[in-house]
């Protein structure tokens, strides 16, 4: 079955497009841009470097106008992340038989809910795949080091194709400042296996 997996070139995504191919699916890596900065380029070198047809899907600005203006009001990022990763998993479920993300057991946003992924299998006919659902931040990041070459890096500084580097973009340039909207922390981008590993 070929699947169509989100992908921003982090670990988690990274691990699990690994995940799929050695469970026998045909995996093509889709990261969705805005059109607002360059970003996705990142992300096509790490599907790359790990041997993965990848794809640059470019998503209407007013898209991410609209999460950034939910993002700008609540003062934090949540709602408007998620907002911004149903559209993509809907934009990917219009054109495939399966739909695939990295989203982890802990993570905050994005985390579709089961109705949400319902909603998506039902109106567009898809099966949707959560590899990492039962895994924490723990054992990803145990896993991932075993596997590929990683880079770290603040976020705003991160060579990472996720949602958060085109809002941080867009909401730069409206005035605000991004560093009080969201929280500190350190974004992963794969760049590579180590030792055979992509086998």
């Amino acid at each position: 079955m070929k699947v169509n997996l989100l992908y921003s070139g982090g670990k988690d995504s990274s691990l699990a497009a690994w995940m799929l191919r050695r469970l026998g699916y045909e995996v093509k890596l889709i990261t969705v841009s805005f059109g607002y900065a360059d970003f996705a380029h990142y992300a096509r070198e790490s599907a790359l470097a790990l041997g993965f047809e990848h794809e640059i899907k470019k998503l209407s600005q007013e898209v991410l106008s609209q999460a950034c203006e939910l993002i700008a009001g609540d003062g934090f990022p949540r709602r408007g992340l998620h907002q911004l990763h149903l559209a993509a998993l809907e934009a990917l479920a219009r054109e495939s038989e399966a739909i695939a993300d990295g989203t982890r057991r802990d993570d905050r946003v994005p985390m579709p809910t089961l109705s949400e992924v319902q909603s998506i299998e039902q109106r567009y006919g898809v099966t949707y795949l959560a590899p990492l659902r039962g895994f924490g931040k723990r054992s990803i990041k145990n896993l991932t080091s075993r596997i590929f070459n990683i880079e770290y890096a603040p976020s705003e500084a991160s060579k990472s194709a996720d949602y958060e580097k085109e809002v941080r973009a867009y909401l730069k340039d409206k005035g605000y400042d991004v560093n009080k909207i969201f929280p500190s922390h350190v974004q992963s981008r794969v760049i590579g296996y180590k030792g055979e590993n992509d086998e």
